[in-house]
């Protein structure tokens, strides 16, 4: 066996030869120090749409980022041909913090979450007042999606042509979200976005919605340069639409100061498996300190919580606290029930 003294040539030294042509791994990443910044706009089966300064730029994930996946309204940093160029195809190396998550379930029963926009300031929930009819349960569990992610909620309710929003209205009254009442001419007209577009203004939003309620066709209108296509049909024996968004795309407000829509595809369920309702009571500030004398874990739907004497005391609105109690108690009903 030949030993190596202490002035070895590398010509003594013998190596393994590289059978695949490839580079040896390493555990050392490179840092992309010089990686530029850019938003995620849509994703498509893998493919990232994403906007770096002015350019729009077509990327996919680095394999160094493993199970992390980058969803629309992410902030991402980019390497490789940033050009925007026809057939090029950029690197996303890193994915900054976000600073809100809407994130939903399938069903209750399903424990993969989805995370389906980030970094949104606003939530607008578009519901119906008629054709098809409005569903209570799934603007509550889309309000407690809302709450837990850190966004805010806004209603938007179309069609009040066919039925009168006063019912709807009263019902989320005691929870002070901003609301926008429009009715299908102005949908067609355009004096819905007007009006919309007034709680836009420098926000990130996010639009949900049933299939069928006006959801694309309120986009198009917010967005006349980016028209979508918009839903057909209403099915007249289920009342309900036809998916036409099938993936979460964000597109930018025209003089809004920097105000962006995240138009989402419609959803017929909104699971909250993924849902802590401890942080649900965070959407209710004015409950919050009557908490302190609560047992531990509490749900605060139970026998012992603080929050009826603090309500007893008058400290809060007791309709403060039942809309409280009916939103957590949203994750335990079936939207349907």
């Amino acid at each position: 066996m030949r030993r190596y003294g202490k002035h070895t040539d590398e010509d003594d030294i013998r190596s393994r030869p590289n059978r695949k042509g490839n580079r040896p791994r390493t555990n050392i990443r490179p840092k992309h120090e010089d990686a530029a910044e850019g938003m995620v706009l849509t994703v498509d089966r893998g493919r990232l749409t994403c906007l770096v300064e002015d350019r729009v730029v077509f990327a996919m994930k680095a394999r160094e980022l493993g199970r992390k996946a980058a969803v629309v309204g992410d902030t991402v940093a980019l390497v490789g041909d940033l050009s925007g160029k026809k057939d090029t195809l950029a690197r996303i190396v890193r994915i900054a913090d976000r600073t809100s998550v809407l994130r939903r379930t399938a069903d209750d029963d399903d424990p993969y979450e989805r995370v389906v926009v980030a970094n949104a300031d606003q939530l607008a929930v578009v519901t119906a007042l008629a054709d098809p009819e409005p569903r209570p349960r799934l603007i509550d569990r889309c309000l407690v999606a809302a709450y837990d992610g850190g966004l805010s909620p806004l209603l938007v309710l179309t069609k009040s042509d066919l039925a009168s929003a006063d019912k709807l209205l009263e019902l989320y009254g005691d929870l002070d979200i901003p609301y926008v009442v429009t009715s299908r001419e102005e949908l067609e007209t355009g004096g819905a976005a007007d009006r919309v577009r007034e709680h836009l203004a420098g926000k990130v939003t996010a639009f949900v919605g049933h299939s069928g309620v006006g959801k694309t066709t309120l986009v198009n209108a917010l967005v006349p340069e980016d028209r979508r296509r918009t839903t057909g049909h209403v099915n007249a024996v289920t009342g309900r639409g036809r998916h036409t968004t099938t993936s979460a795309l964000a597109l930018p407000l025209a003089d809004s100061d920097g105000g962006w829509v995240v138009d989402t595809p419609g959803v017929r369920s909104f699971g909250l498996a993924h849902i802590n309702p401890s942080r649900v009571i965070n959407a209710f500030p004015d409950l919050v300190p009557g908490t302190e004398g609560c047992p531990r874990a509490c749900s605060h739907d139970e026998q012992d919580c603080a929050l009826d004497q603090w309500v007893a005391d008058g400290h809060a609105d007791p309709a403060r606290l039942y809309s409280l109690r009916r939103l957590l108690a949203t994750r335990e009903r079936r939207e349907g029930d």
